[in-house]
């Protein structure tokens, strides 16, 4: 016969009873999976360098200095021409012919600054003008906004055929939503193509040094000179062709719109590239950032092409975000 007792056994721990066993309260949180997507870190840090505005103080600061700094150069080449003329007056006619080009050079750049903000403008006035036709059905005033858009590409060849087209179809038309989509047809359907072009490049660019260049702050630079090459480009494509001033101040209100309508966010055009960033940032982090920054700076084109268009979407479809990163980036990271 075996001793070993049948039923179950209790054994006794010495110490106590020990701690209590973690319930469901105590356990860790599931991670969450949208914390491991890529966030186009590059593209946010431009967005928001170049929205946010200075303070009154700071641009107060810069002006007196700016003011400072060129009334201490103008003194101090007119006493070196004054005294050079003293010394050797030959010396002292070149030195002051020299400059009067500065000074004319100046003038000049001055004036194209001037007219580019002009052109910019003027693209601002006429989609002012046509949302109000529109608004208020007004065929009068639709009519007078087809008068300024010919003005404006009148010097355009490669319009000269749309607009021709224009001048024959406009008398057919009754309404102001007739004549402003004639219009939009005719003229902004291959601008809009080029736009596009534009902003795929720039998409193209900004993922493919974020995703292979791993030198810090490459990507930021990258992001910065491709936004603003696409945003200049994307205003002399409409005809807003303007100087340096020119671009940096649409470059700044192309921004402000962005932050102003939340559209740096992630939302629904962004989904499908966001998803596609995450597998990849699975295979290497950099090429998830590659891909939202690419998706990002097509947004930032989009509004750009908002921004600088002289006409509203009406009859055209606006450019889709999802569509310009997948045209931009198809076979670019095997995919």
């Amino acid at each position: 016969m075996s001793d070993t007792p049948k039923g179950p056994v209790l054994i006794e721990i010495a110490g106590g009873e020990g701690p209590p066993a973690p319930g469901p309260a105590e356990a860790p949180p599931v991670p969450d999976a949208a914390a491991d997507l890529p966030a186009g870190q590059a593209m946010q840090q431009v967005v928001a360098l170049g929205a946010r505005r200075g303070s009154a103080l700071g641009r107060l600061f810069w002006g007196a200095l700016g003011g400072f700094v060129a009334f201490v150069a103008s003194v101090a080449a007119w006493d070196f021409v004054t005294g050079l003329l003293a010394r050797n007056s030959l010396l002292g006619i070149m030195a002051l012919g020299l400059v009067g080009a500065l000074l004319l050079a100046l003038l000049l750049l001055a004036l194209r600054e001037a007219a580019g903000i002009f052109r910019l403008s003027r693209l601002d006035h006429i989609h002012r003008e046509a949302n109000v036709a529109l608004a208020g059905g007004d065929p009068q005033a639709a009519r007078a906004v087809l008068e300024r858009l010919e003005r404006l590409y009148a010097g355009r060849r490669e319009l000269a055929l749309p607009l021709s087209r224009i001048r024959a179809r406009a008398g057919e038309q009754f309404d102001a939503d007739a004549l402003l989509g004639l219009a939009e047809a005719e003229l902004m359907t291959p601008l809009d193509a080029a736009a596009r072009a534009e902003v795929e490049s720039a998409a193209r660019q900004v993922a493919t040094v974020t995703a292979l260049v791993p030198l810090a702050l490459a990507d930021v630079i990258t992001a910065a000179l491709s936004t603003l090459r696409m945003i200049r480009r994307i205003g002399e494509i409409y005809g807003g062709r303007a100087g340096t001033m020119g671009s940096l101040r649409l470059t700044r209100a192309v921004l402000t719109h962005l932050v102003a309508t939340g559209a740096v966010a992630v939302g629904d055009d962004l989904i499908q590239s966001v998803a596609g960033g995450g597998l990849l940032s699975r295979l290497s982090r950099r090429f998830g950032e590659g891909v939202v920054n690419g998706a990002l700076t097509a947004r930032v084109g989009v509004a750009a092409i908002e921004v600088s268009r002289p006409l509203p979407f009406v009859r055209l479809e606006k450019p889709s975000v999802s569509r310009l990163v997948k045209r931009a980036l198809t076979g670019l990271f095997g995919g």
